[in-house]
Parts: C-alpha cells; sequence; structure tokens
C-alpha cells in the first residue's frame, strides 16, 4: 500500500476476509476477499452485507459561515436542510465541470458534516473557509460501515429505537451495542441501506457484533467491489473511474459536464451563484457524450475499457460492468456518443475477454422507481 496514509482500524479484520487491502482515496481498502464476489453480491440484493466504507472523507464544517462555504462549493440549495437531513450534492470547477461528489448532512444550527471520495472536496472546503467563521476539521477517526440490504432494518430494529422511522437521506444520533453512532439512511446499492459512523476505538465491537448476530439472517462481511456490481444496476457512479479523467478525450484537459454524465438533477431549481454555474447552465445542449447504460449478449462481466462499437466505428467505452447471477444478466455503465445513447440501440462490445452484441439501455437496472431505498416502515 504505498500510497496509504490512512488506515481503518478494521484492516486486521479484511486480512482475515483475504483482503490484500489495496489503496483508496489514501485508506488501504478491501477490494476483495477469498469469497465469490457473486454471492456478496446475491446477499446484500436478498439479505444484507456489511462493507467497511471508512476510505470515504468526512468532514467537519462547524460556524455560521459554514452554510455559506457550502452554498458556494455544492449544487445545492443547503438552506433547506435541517438538523438530521443530508442530501447527495455535486462540486464543479470554474469550468463548469464536475470535480467531486458529496453527501451533506446537517447536524446542528451551525455544524455540518461533508463526505466525498477521492475528488477534491476536502481543498475545495478548506479554501472557501479561509477567512470565514467556519472551522474545519477532517475526522479520520469516524469510521463508515455500511450495512446494506432488505434484512438491514430487521437487524438493526432490535437495537435502536425508532430506525424504522428513519427516513431516505435522513440521520440520528444514537447508540449502537453500548457506542455512540451516527447512523444514516443512506448507501451507495440501491438497497434499504444504513451507514454507520462510529468512532475507531469502537467500530470492532460495531463490525464484529454485527455480523456475528447477524449471521443467522444472512448478514455477512462484503468486499469494495461488490459495490461496482451493485451500483451498476442502481445508476450510482464513481469519481473518477466513470469520468474523463479515465478515459480523456483527444486533445482536451479532463472534465465532464453534469448534463454529460446525467447528474443534473443535482442542481437545485434556480439555483446560480455557486463555482461554475454560469459554464454548468451554458453546457446545457452541448454533450460530447451520454453515460447510459448497456445489456450484453453475455453469461459474464465485459471489463472496464472495453470498447463499444457501432456502425463500423467506435462510439463509447464500458466504464463498469456487472454481472448478476440473480437475474443472469450483464449489464454496464458506459460513456456512449450522444447519438447511440438511446433505448434499444444496437452496439458490440469489442473486448479482450468479452465480444458481444449489447444494446443501449437506461438505467436504472434494478429497482428504478427506487421503491426500496425509500422504502417506509
Amino acid at each position: 500500500m504505498p500510497k496509504s496514509w490512512r488506515f481503518s482500524v478494521l484492516a486486521d479484520r479484511h486480512r482475515a476476509l483475504g483482503s490484500q487491502l489495496e489503496d483508496w482515496s489514501g485508506m488501504g481498502t478491501a477490494w476483495t476477499y477469498d469469497s465469490d464476489i457473486l454471492d456478496q453480491h446475491a446477499a446484500v440484493r436478498t439479505k444484507a452485507g456489511l462493507m467497511d466504507v471508512s476510505g470515504l472523507k468526512k468532514v467537519h464544517l462547524v460556524g455560521p459561515h459554514a452554510i455559506a462555504v457550502l452554498d458556494y462549493i455544492t449544487t445545492r440549495d443547503v438552506s433547506k436542510l435541517y438538523p438530521g437531513k443530508s442530501v447527495y450534492a455535486c462540486m464543479l470547477n470554474e469550468r463548469g465541470h464536475f470535480t467531486d461528489d458529496c453527501i451533506v448532512y446537517r447536524t446542528g444550527p451551525n455544524s455540518w458534516m461533508l463526505v466525498h471520495g477521492s475528488g477534491s472536496g476536502h481543498e475545495e472546503v478548506v479554501k472557501q473557509a479561509q477567512g470565514r467563521n467556519c472551522a474545519v476539521l477532517f475526522d479520520d477517526d469516524l469510521h463508515d460501515l455500511s450495512l446494506q440490504g432488505p434484512v438491514a432494518v430487521d437487524f438493526l430494529a432490535k437495537h435502536v429505537p425508532g430506525i424504522r422511522d428513519l427516513r431516505y437521506f435522513h440521520h440520528m444520533q444514537t447508540s449502537l451495542f453500548g457506542a455512540p453512532v451516527m447512523i444514516s439512511r443512506t448507501g451507495y446499492t440501491g438497497e434499504r441501506g444504513y451507514e454507520i459512523f462510529v468512532r475507531g476505538q469502537d467500530a470492532p465491537l460495531v463490525w464484529d457484533t454485527i455480523l456475528a448476530e447477524g449471521k443467522s439472517m444472512g448478514i455477512i462481511p462484503v468486499c469494495f467491489s461488490v459495490l461496482d456490481l451493485l451500483r451498476v444496476e442502481s445508476y450510482l457512479l464513481f469519481y473518477p473511474y466513470d469520468n474523463s479523467q479515465m478515459y480523456p478525450f483527444a486533445n482536451e484537459g479532463p472534465g465532464d459536464s453534469l448534463w454529460e454524465l446525467g447528474l443534473d438533477f443535482t442542481v437545485s431549481p434556480g439555483k446560480t451563484g455557486f463555482r461554475g454555474a454560469e459554464e454548468h447552465y451554458r453546457l446545457k445542449g452541448k454533450e460530447r457524450f451520454k453515460i447510459f447504460g448497456m445489456l450484453i449478449d453475455a453469461d459474464k462481466m465485459t471489463d472496464a475499457g472495453d470498447e463499444v462499437w457501432a456502425d463500423g466505428k467506435k462510439v463509447g467505452v464500458i466504464t463498469c460492468p456487472s454481472y448478476s447471477k440473480l437475474t443472469k444478466k450483464s449489464m454496464a455503465i458506459a460513456r456512449l456518443d450522444t447519438p447511440y445513447a438511446k433505448q434499444g440501440v444496437k452496439l458490440e462490445v469489442r473486448g479482450k475477454n468479452v465480444k458481444a452484441n449489447a444494446i443501449a439501455h437506461t438505467i436504472t437496472f434494478d429497482d428504478p422507481e427506487k421503491k426500496k431505498r425509500t422504502a417506509v416502515g
């Protein structure tokens, strides 16, 4: 792990499950376990999986000017958030191009937490907070354990009063197995799930107890790579793997518009004045490509980077493949030239391991109406 400078207290648990702890976002992360990844995927879809996503960066903002900082660097109207409410947001540069996504949590009248991945979120917060009445704390002690799947709520209901009433994109301060935690009704799987924010000293207790007590309910540990299988089905993008930082255009610097990524919904209606706002609105209708789904006539996954062809020319690239042993479908997220990003358009995958016909397919593949993740009760 030559790049790793952040450490999960659960590292030994992951090694015991077969992980080599590859680097992600500066932290040794359990990309793989010894068990079959397709079985782990099925567990999340049918029972529940517990995942360590502590590599996400947690940044606290405290002070009366914190709201102004967040209002400028994100695409959302954060004034509409109240303590206990969160929102998914994007961050842009001056060119109106996507640089990071995040979840913004309001934890009190003048206190917030921003959780983001490998983009520039932390740097943007620090830069904008300079000279303002806003303290910024990068919290690397706070671990994030994600319990995702249909039985997650049934398990937590045994230990956390009121958990069934916690709505989607809401969070609560509570305790779990005697440890102070913040539980958020969020995740990255498309399932009804919960993120448990816990101090490093308590993370092993929470991890071990969930797996021990949840075993009879089918709860198992799942590795980070399972997210790729799940997110393809649920149209959840992952920076920079779906972006031009990974798949650049010839003679152009990296950067994609929200219109190209299908993330324009993250801009609150009528909002102006955020970083890159003017360019964001100017770029509407100027899409060079579209993020779109693909349904592939194959009995296994394609590979990231596989070329997509149609009409005798390359028209796109697969950024993230998936295969479900439950539905027997091979799927992918792809960057397609805009004329080909339409339902039913015939395509061809030309990869090293998979050569197959395919069609462009709208995403989300699994639960397109989002009934599972927003379920009540």
